[in-house]
């Protein structure tokens, strides 16, 4: 059997690495974004527009919310998620664990799991590690995520220490079971464990340890970008990646703005997931080589120039700042889809020139270059 992952090259002056992720449903050029599908749809993006124009290579879907809507006996009878939403390059599913823990009034831990009523009816339901596995097989993605509880960023060793702890007992649970059960759908599935730790550095390299040690196809590293500061998150991401192996892909959970992503990279991260090029561009805002952009803005009513001439999609030369501007305040669900297409388009372009320099062996002083013009504000 081939290898997941193949390292395809490193930057001279970085920990950056550019690779190849190996699916049945199509490889998969590192570093990457991931656009976030999270009921089955990236939101405001038909799929011709994720393949051809944002030329996504892999996506998100969410086990809490698919399993709440349409439900895995609806993706079941579908054949899964792919034939369900009609997607046939690879599909990433986290466990369900930030949307469960994020239900902090409505939700019981325990060693078991997590009873959590449904934000949609009230409904009583339980995750446990077993059968989250289970729905994972179920919605049918290439790569699923275990069960753990995402730590808050402010929380204090003991509960940190605490939390990690039952994720692994927790993991355990997981690997048993997924080891135990069959691919479904005619394809293989891959099992990532997620590290966790907070923002204490000794118990990350410890979790990075244990978790090592385990040999699975791939690593995440969850529990950052959950309230504790931007330093402190590069710093827990460079005690990780100093202990994970070299030749398996880390996955940076829930990660964020252009330049969290570029300095995450630099640190060794290979993949990328997170809701703001959509979120932020249903709410008016697009990133841009030049900096961030409020469409929203008065001072964009009458740019008749194009949205952004540096872009890579066909929206950034299609229309006018002024006209996207129009459409946003007019409420024109338009307006959010073109903001939407543009920021995943750039994340996208973002980190196939990223992916360019790190085999160039330039990668850090590229970074370093455009850093101070994508962080400002115009």
């Amino acid at each position: 059997m081939p290898a997941f992952f193949d390292l395809t090259a490193t930057d001279v002056q970085s920990s950056a690495r550019a690779g190849v992720v190996h699916t049945d449903h199509g490889d998969i050029e590192t570093p990457i974004f991931m656009p976030v599908g999270t009921v089955g749809t990236v939101k405001g993006v038909h799929r011709r527009d994720l393949e051809d124009d944002i030329k996504a290579q892999i996506i998100l879907g969410n086990t809490y919310h698919l399993y709440l809507r349409p439900g895995t006996q609806i993706l079941n009878a579908a054949g899964g998620l792919h034939r369900f939403e009609g997607w046939n390059r690879p599909i990433l599913t986290d466990s369900g664990g930030y949307q469960v823990f994020s239900l902090t009034d409505i939700r019981k831990m325990s060693e078991e799991g997590v009873q959590f009523s449904s934000h949609i009816d009230g409904r009583k339901l339980m995750f446990t590690p077993e059968g989250v596995m289970d729905i994972e097989r179920l919605i049918g993605a290439d790569i699923v995520m275990a069960f753990d509880e995402c730590c808050p960023g402010t929380a204090d060793r003991h509960y940190a220490q605490t939390s990690m702890e039952r994720t692994h007992r927790w993991l355990d649970r997981c690997i048993r079971q997924f080891d135990s059960t069959e691919d479904l759908y005619g394809y293989r599935q891959h099992l990532f464990p997620i590290v966790q730790g907070c923002v204490y550095p000794d118990l990350r390299e410890d979790a990075a340890k244990r978790l090592r040690d385990l040999d699975r196809d791939g690593y995440a590293i969850g529990g950052l970008a959950v309230g504790e500061p931007e330093q402190t998150m590069y710093e827990m991401i460079e005690v990780v990646n100093a202990v994970l192996p070299q030749n398996k892909p880390r996955y940076l959970m829930g990660v964020g703005t252009p330049w969290n992503i570029l300095e995450g990279i630099e640190r060794g991260v290979d993949m990328f997931d997170c809701v703001m090029p959509t979120r932020n561009g249903r709410n008016g805002q697009i990133f841009t080589r030049q900096g961030v952009m409020n469409m929203r803005n008065v001072k964009w009513q009458d740019d008749f120039t194009e949205l952004d001439p540096e872009g890579t999609s066909y929206v950034d030369h299609a229309y006018s700042r002024a006209y996207v501007r129009h459409l946003i305040h007019s409420g024109e669900m338009l307006g959010l889809e073109i903001l939407s297409i543009h920021n995943l388009c750039f994340y996208l372009n973002l980190v196939k020139e990223a992916r360019q320099h790190i085999i160039a062996g330039d990668y850090k002083h590229w970074k370093d270059g455009i850093m101070p013009q994508l962080t400002a504000r115009l």
